[in-house]
């Protein structure tokens, strides 16, 4: 039995690849991404326990751009596998909850340096084909940021297992950190492979076992992770991916009495509802469940008269339009005083003119495909309904095409009207709404940005006045859970900027940092007195 209190390799965080055009790098990732999309349909399973599981019934994996095309089936399950995912994770439970935490530890730490290397280009490539992100967007998440997950994870857990009370003299006062009692249930999003990743691994690497239930439009690049999981040694059913509709598995999950957990990431309408079930069923419970959240978004470009109009134009060409505006975090309003819009307005535009749009393939394609016809019926509702309004403008984009992909060109909407429609109300696509203020009204615009929107996940502020940064930073201070000084709403780094909101936002559990491990333990108290009293006579009793 090792007896040695260990210390965890340091986290850096991961160096993103550039992936320059003709490089190595890019030639061997393009390459993965040929073989895998040309290759012979797969069959991708539910991994419960040991086994994996197929059914009669699949569901088509196609690329947004290229939605004719099949990558594959996945095996759609029902009630039973559901179950049997909960069977399976609770028979794991002890083994896995009683594993020293270094050897938790060294897993994850090998699934991170797997991810760093042989897997890199193919978890890379399946993010490009089945979610239609370009090279970087893909690198910047499913290798990156799932990697840095894993590293400073490691070290978050350390850290709290370290975290001790005081002990006076004739006692040993200590914590322990127990795995919750019962089973997580892990519920993720199409848009981050590495959120999906992590839902599972964050809890697991607290000793809990996990059932998870992938988006169906991200079941391609999940596969790519049990896969990761298994090279790396995590135990079997210790982390359980079933692919069942979401009312199916609620209908088990919500009503079992070791449920102890749900980790999610999605919309605030699923989120909602999924609360107000475990609400219902609270009875059923052994422990009252531990529910982490991080949902929607209206997030905002706030800039000061005093701003460079340069850097204004380009917080907002990124911040909007990268991934489709498919992030959580995408600037999805932005607020422009008088003064700058003009130049702010010319800069924009010939950027946003200048973006190319198709495949991943093609890697100089700033712009790809949404995720799926859903997506793009919505996002062109909302285009077709600025197109209708008198006090709307449409100054770049405004047409789609989804008769090879799922393609619509990134959207700048100028309104007269701050609580018009677009500036309210997620879209969840390419679509940014302007609206142009009085350059002298500036803390009134920062009152009607905090009061416009029911979220609060990320903003920025734009401005070389500190005066103004001070009071921006003061005025919207819970506006967003993560708040940008001269820069885009997107981009948190594992590590640097723990990631979370509050509001309509989620539960602000900031994933990416120690609080939201902590979430997944359930702590014990243990007081040793060293010599009992022998008598139960206080001295003022004389």
């Amino acid at each position: 039995m090792a007896n040695a209190f260990f210390k965890t390799p340091t986290p850096i965080n991961e160096p993103v690849k550039a992936y320059a055009p003709g490089t190595a790098e890019t030639n061997s990732l393009i390459q993965t991404y040929k073989d895998m999309e040309s290759q012979a349909p797969i069959d991708v399973p539910m991994y419960i326990g040991g086994e994996e599981v197929r059914t009669n019934t699949k569901k088509a994996m196609n690329p947004p751009h290229n939605h004719q095309h099949v990558l594959g089936h996945f095996n759609v399950g029902d009630e039973s596998h559901v179950t049997k995912a909960i069977e399976s994770a609770l028979a794991a439970k002890q083994a896995w909850s009683e594993l020293p935490w270094e050897e938790r530890a060294a897993i994850f730490l090998k699934a991170a340096d797997l991810l760093a290397g042989p897997f890199r280009n193919r978890m890379n490539a399946a993010t490009m084909l089945a979610q239609s992100k370009n090279v970087m967007q893909a690198e910047i998440d499913a290798a990156c940021e799932l990697i840095d997950f894993f590293r400073f994870n490691v070290q978050y857990m350390t850290q709290i297992y370290k975290e001790q009370p005081e002990s006076l003299p004739g006692m040993w006062n200590r914590l322990e950190y127990r795995p919750l009692e019962g089973f997580v249930f892990a519920i993720t999003p199409f848009n981050f492979t590495s959120i999906a990743a992590n839902l599972c691994a964050a809890p697991a690497m607290m000793g809990n076992v996990v059932v998870w239930k992938p988006a169906d439009s991200q079941v391609y690049s999940a596969q790519v992770i049990m896969e990761l999981f298994k090279a790396a040694g995590v135990p079997d059913g210790v982390i359980n991916m079933i692919t069942v509709d979401g009312p199916v598995a609620g209908d088990i999950v919500f009503k079992h009495k070791d449920f102890a957990g749900l980790h999610f990431t999605g919309s605030t309408g699923v989120f909602r509802h999924l609360w107000k079930e475990i609400g219902l069923n609270l009875d059923k419970f052994r422990t009252y469940p531990r529910i982490v959240g991080e949902t929607g978004g209206k997030d905002f470009i706030m800039v000061h008269r005093s701003a460079n109009a340069a850097e204004v134009a380009t917080a907002m060409s990124r911040g909007a339009f990268e991934f489709q505006g498919q992030k959580c975090s995408a600037a999805s309003r932005a607020y422009v005083p008088s003064n700058l819009w003009p130049e702010v307005k010319r800069i924009f535009v010939e950027q946003v003119n200048s973006f190319k749009i198709g495949t991943p393939a093609e890697t100089s394609n700033f712009v790809n495909a949404v995720i799926d016809e859903r997506a793009f019926d919505k996002i062109a509702g909302f285009i077709d309904y600025c197109k209708g309004q008198n006090d709307a403008e449409i100054i770049t984009g405004g047409s789609y095409d989804k008769s090879k992909g799922y393609f619509i060109e990134p959207t700048t909407v100028v309104t007269s009207n701050p609580k018009f429609r677009t500036m309210c109300e997620e879209i969840f696509g390419p679509v940014l709404t302007v609206f142009v203020y009085d350059e002298h009204q500036f803390e009134e615009t920062l009152e009607l940005l905090d009061e416009t929107s029911e979220y609060a996940l990320t903003g920025s502020i734009m401005s070389n006045d500190r005066y103004a940064i001070q009071l921006a930073t003061k005025k919207l201070v819970n506006a967003a859970g993560n708040f940008y000084i001269n820069d885009k709403p997107t981009g948190a780094v594992v590590g640097q900027q723990p990631f979370g909101g509050a509001r309509g936002s989620g539960t602000n559990d900031k994933a990416g940092a120690a609080m939201n491990l902590l979430r997944w333990t359930s702590a014990r108290t243990i007081k040793e007195t060293f010599v009992p009293p022998t008598d139960y006579k206080y001295p003022f009793l004389g």
